[in-house]
């Protein structure tokens, strides 16, 4: 009777963010050419601008890194690397490039591969969280360690932006945390170790059901049901109400179609909306005080004093407008 191959930790996911490519640059260029594992690769892209990642990856490291194509089956000794404006996730043994609702922000976003990873492989998953601002990939590194996978972080006090290390530090029951040129070589002797056998972890039903979110599935994002329980605030991206949920001691919210945010990043595009509103609010009395300044000197001149008066005051109220939101602006 022959043995049964050991399955190890075959299902590296690596997230990052601002900061990441020197750390990615170091750890792939570390990795052996015969890692008997598939690494997944999320790192906040510019949605316009088209991704040198996989270029970069190739001339330090053995191992092929590119962007998939959806459907692509995957394979051990290769790099993915999600394209920009695509979620990359993973669904019984096939890569899946979405462009589900954005979590955190971002589109691809860390969350998103780290849940489906979990979701379709469980204890073979490694969820390694890098170098990035705020907190995407902690609730997707809780979801790894639900379903039995392992959670390496870079250490916050060598990586160039600390937010997202730092984070799932406090988030997550970490089992090593690391400089960067340490977890290749963790990476290495984890994929050769046995994995807990599959069906050992229960799938959560929050776990699949926001999945399927960021897969489009369109049972879910035209059904009546939410995760979490319905907040007093509304999404930032789209105005719809916003769903709360508690995942351990981590606050998240869901809106109706599927946008996604922890605290931190819900605070920031609430920011960045009211900076757009302010902007446009300030567009307003600048528009108005250039009219009437025009239409004062246009009218200058005998019999006109009182037209010109009346237009004169209206720029200075106008003026006086503008410069109040601009100081707002330059306070905020």
């Amino acid at each position: 009777m022959e043995t049964p191959p050991v399955i190890g930790h075959d299902i590296v996911a690596i997230g990052t963010s601002a900061g990441g490519v020197a750390a990615l640059n170091k750890l792939v260029g570390d990795l052996p050419a015969d890692l008997p594992a598939a690494v997944f690769i999320v790192m906040h892209l510019p949605e316009e601008a088209p991704s040198m990642l996989p270029r970069i990856l190739n001339r330090v490291g053995p191992l092929e890194a590119a962007h998939p194509e959806d459907g692509d089956s995957v394979e051990r000794g290769r790099i993915y690397v999600a394209p920009p404006n695509l979620h990359l996730l993973l669904e019984n043994g096939t890569i899946r490039l979405t462009r589900g609702p954005k979590e955190n922000r971002n589109r691809p976003a860390v969350d998103p591969l780290f849940r489906t990873a979990a979701l379709a492989c469980g204890p073979r998953v490694v969820g390694v969280v890098l170098s990035g601002a705020l907190d995407d990939g902690t609730a997707g590194l809780r979801a790894i360690k639900r379903r039995g996978g392992i959670a390496v972080v870079q250490n916050p006090e060598e990586a160039l932006v600390p937010g997202m290390p730092q984070s799932a530090l406090r988030y997550v029951e970490v089992d090593h945390c690391l400089p960067v040129d340490e977890i290749a070589l963790l990476l290495s002797h984890l994929a050769r170790e046995p994995a807990t056998e599959k069906g050992a972890h229960l799938v959560p039903d929050d776990m699949e059901f926001e999945s399927q979110i960021a897969g489009l599935d369109p049972t879910v994002i035209d059904g009546s049901d939410h995760p979490g329980t319905l907040s007093a605030f509304s999404c930032p991206e789209c105005a719809g109400p916003l769903y709360e949920i508690r995942d351990g001691e981590l606050v998240r919210f869901r809106c109706r179609v599927g946008h996604a945010y922890t605290t931190e990043s819900a605070l920031e595009e609430k920011s960045e909306v009211l900076e757009n509103a302010l902007y446009l609010a300030l567009n307003t009395p600048e528009e108005s005080a250039t009219i009437s300044e025009r239409m004062a000197a246009r009218l200058h001149g005998p019999g006109n004093n009182h037209a010109v008066a009346r237009f004169e005051v209206r720029a200075r109220e106008a003026r006086r407008r503008a410069a109040e939101i601009r100081r707002i602006l330059t306070e905020t």
